[in-house]
């Protein structure tokens, strides 16, 4: 697996290379690879020297393959046509990414690879129909075991298979309560994962290569590509360790106010800039500080981009999309600093989650922030606590107009603040096409970043960064409140005011650090809600 690394750091050049020298005399690298914590702080905080095996995982996961293929083989023996991973964040964006880039090629081999990540009813009813215990593995993914989203989703359908144990899996750390009632039930199979590794970062664990394995995909080429990676990071030296590079650039750019990383992807890497928004927005987004990930962007005729943007070309050799090579160029001819990771093909995947895993790390060091933990995550988990614990059987959306929700948030929108739209809705191309038109609409008129997020997924990606990074986003969150409730078996609400409590508990918290934000409901029409939205931004924040 060849990866080639490229930088253009244009007016920041300076700047990275007295951090390069500041990273090599004090020993960076090396001081990540022997686990020293005071590289990110006082020595013995929290969620750092226990978050650090991701720099084994290609090697550690190795050693779990022979279980993985066994659960594999037992699964073609069954004769599952779909394998479902429940999870949330870190436990399901690497599963998502690896399917849209391998279930072509891997068509046959296993499978069909599926994710949920949602507590939308219409997301939840259209994932389950169809599905039969007979053919179906259910594999919930939980590092802690006790994540509402997966808790909830496993419970549905524990009770819709009708309690056939051989139907589930577990993938979660030990210990954790999941591993406990997987084993009461006798699911076929529990994956521990090693429990040093933040879930943000475990791409290279039994959290990403478990479904992949059963699903039939090359996951020893996977964490070879990761491994040889791995081996190019030790160095301290920035000339010879692009990641620390990476990291170096990333994190001085963010400090110049160029905190937007605007991630082209080619499309036959599965949507990896999915997974990376989580893994940067979340590790670097704390203090007032951070890195927005910025992803799905296109150039064009009258596209506007701030003087805040820095680029990353994540590149396929063997099947480049000329226009986003276009775009790329572009913005780094306009001045924009930039770097290009370039693999052949999409294993290596492998190489790209390992390397920018540590450019993440190092660039928390560069900002001297703790890039492995997430302390306002739980912020919104409280949030949606509280609402739930009011008690209503329904919960009351406060929604606005589409057109005062423009206004209100929009109004004076400019660099660097940013906009991020968040859809309760169920995923789909009509709505992907609707948010790609209001994400350019916002940024046109406005010259702004523009990020969009299905929820309740971004709580667990980019939701840190919203509230804990630089105090200048603007908030849209667009809620389908036309769905019927689907129960949740053993619990007192359905999805459906589940969904409702996590909207309006983010919004409440948004609003709590005095940021711009606003709700939408769509009366059943999500996509139309979101052209509404592009039609009323143009008129607005021009």
């Amino acid at each position: 697996m060849t990866v080639n690394v490229r930088f253009e750091a244009g007016s920041l050049a300076a700047a990275v290379e007295a951090a390069a020298a500041t990273a090599t005399s004090e020993r960076i690298a090396e001081r990540i690879w022997a686990g020293d914590d005071t590289v990110f702080g006082p020595a013995g905080q929290p969620e750092v020297a226990n978050r650090l095996g991701w720099l084994h995982a290609p090697e550690i996961t190795s050693k779990l393959l022979p279980e993985l293929q066994a659960l594999a083989a037992s699964s073609a023996e069954r004769g599952d046509r779909v394998v479902l991973v429940l999870g949330m964040g870190g436990s399901s964006l690497a599963p998502e990414v690896l399917a849209r880039a391998f279930s072509a090629a891997s068509a046959g081999k296993g499978p069909e690879l599926r994710v949920l990540d949602s507590t939308v009813p219409s997301a939840v009813l259209e994932t389950l129909h169809g599905l039969v215990p007979e053919t179906t593995l259910v594999i919930a993914a939980s590092k802690s075991g006790g994540t509402v989203e997966t808790r909830s989703q496993l419970e549905l359908f524990w009770e819709q298979f009708g309690h056939v144990p051989e139907a589930f899996a577990v993938i979660t750390d030990p210990g954790s309560a999941l591993e406990a009632l997987a084993k009461e039930r006798g699911f076929r199979a529990v994956i521990l994962a090693d429990p040093n590794v933040g879930g943000r970062y475990s791409a290279l664990t039994a959290f990403g290569m478990t479904p992949a394995t059963v699903a039939g995909f090359p996951t020893d080429a996977l964490l070879t590509a990761g491994a040889a990676a791995g081996a190019t990071t030790k160095s301290n030296s920035a000339v010879d360790n692009p990641a620390l590079h990476l990291g170096l650039l990333m994190g001085e750019a963010s400090k110049a106010g160029r905190d937007k990383l605007t991630v082209i992807a080619d499309p036959s890497l599965g949507g990896v800039e999915l997974w990376l928004e989580q893994l940067v927005a979340e590790s670097t987004g704390k203090q007032g500080k951070g890195v927005l990930p910025v992803a799905g962007e296109h150039g064009g005729p009258g596209a506007r981009f701030g003087d805040d943007r820095i680029v990353l070309r994540l590149r396929d050799a063997s099947s480049p999309a000329a226009a986003l090579d276009e775009l790329a160029h572009s913005l780094i001819a306009a001045g924009a600093p930039g770097a290009t990771i370039e693999v052949d093909g999409p294993t290596g995947l492998g190489a790209m989650f390992f390397l920018t895993e540590f450019a993440t790390a190092v660039a928390g060091w560069n900002l001297a922030i703790n890039p492995f933990d997430q302390p306002n995550v739980q912020e919104a988990k409280d949030a949606t606590n509280a609402v739930l614990g009011e008690g209503a059987s329904t919960i009351e959306l406060p929604g606005v107009t589409v057109r005062e929700a423009a206004e209100e948030v929009l109004s004076g929108l400019e660099t660097p603040g940013f906009a991020a739209v968040f859809a309760y809705v169920a995923p789909s191309p009509s709505i992907d096409q609707a948010a790609a038109r209001l994400q350019a609409a916002i940024r046109d008129a406005t010259g702004a970043a523009v990020t969009f997020g299905y929820g309740p997924r971004y709580l667990h990606s980019t939701g840190q960064l919203h509230k804990g990074g630089p105090a200048h986003g603007r908030f849209l969150l667009v809620v389908d409140d036309s769905a019927p409730d689907v129960a949740i078996p053993g619990s007192d609400y359905g999805f459906r005011t589940l969904a409702h409590a996590q909207a309006l508990g983010d919004l409440r918290t948004l609003r709590a650090h005095g940021l711009k934000a606003a709700l939408v409901t769509t009366g059943g029409s999500p996509a139309e809600t979101l052209h509404e939205l592009a039609d009323h931004a143009s008129r607005v924040a021009s």
